[in-house]
């Protein structure tokens, strides 16, 4: 009998899930190949579930906080109606190039508006009201993202906020100099005390926060 191990155990769940389909196949391997960080990519299975939740949800509009390949974004834009809008905004503006390899290949393209710059400043200018908002930017700003998108946020929408666990080092003890670790730390405390939201942190990965606002 095979021994279980984490490796094998995911590659079941993913053999017994919809496929990724070729883009969103091509663009990981592309991501592997050619980018320093691959393993930031959301992947095949937290992207089903992005997908999923927003199949439940139905959206009429996201926020998306990290763009980096697109991947989490292409995975939503599958999901959500044909008149929603994802905004998705990336810091980072050599990802540029790479991205925009995939968002105009995609037959959901035209439910995404990519922006560049820095999320704290452009959420308030975008003149949306949110049904869901999914944080995978700078772990350091994690607080400031969600009371920056929070008021931004309807009543019963939903806030995720991916990377929470942070490869164990949440229950691990923490060197001074990594902020990366310190900040989720914060993060997940200021969201386990506000009582302005409902709050469960799923085992995926590398942890998912689902945030309910009342």
């Amino acid at each position: 009998m095979m021994k279980l191990t984490a490796d094998n155990m995911e590659d079941y769940i993913l053999s017994h899930s919809d496929d990724e389909g070729s883009l969103l196949s091509t663009l990981y391997r592309d991501a592997n190949v050619n980018l320093l960080r691959p393993r930031m990519l959301a992947g095949h299975l937290q992207g089903r579930i992005l997908k999923m939740f927003c199949r439940m949800l139905r959206p009429h509009r996201v926020l998306e906080i990290g763009t980096y390949t697109g991947y989490a974004t292409l995975c939503m834009a599958e999901g959500v109606e044909d008149d929603a809008l994802i905004h998705t905004i990336e810091i980072n503006d050599e990802m540029e190039d790479f991205i925009m390899k995939y968002f105009p290949c995609s037959p959901y393209k035209d439910k995404i508006k990519l922006h560049f710059g820095d999320a704290l400043k452009l959420i308030p200018t975008l003149g949306e009201t949110f049904d869901m908002v999914y944080i995978d930017g700078d772990k350091r700003q994690y607080s400031d993202y969600f009371e920056t998108s929070f008021p931004y946020v309807r009543q019963g929408g939903l806030i995720l906020a991916d990377n929470t666990l942070w490869d164990g080092k949440v229950i691990e003890e923490v060197h001074t100099s990594d902020r990366q670790t310190e900040e989720i730390l914060r993060f997940n405390d200021k969201i386990n005390k506000d009582n302005r939201i409902e709050k469960v942190i799923l085992p995926l990965r590398d942890g998912l926060t689902m945030i309910w606002k009342k």
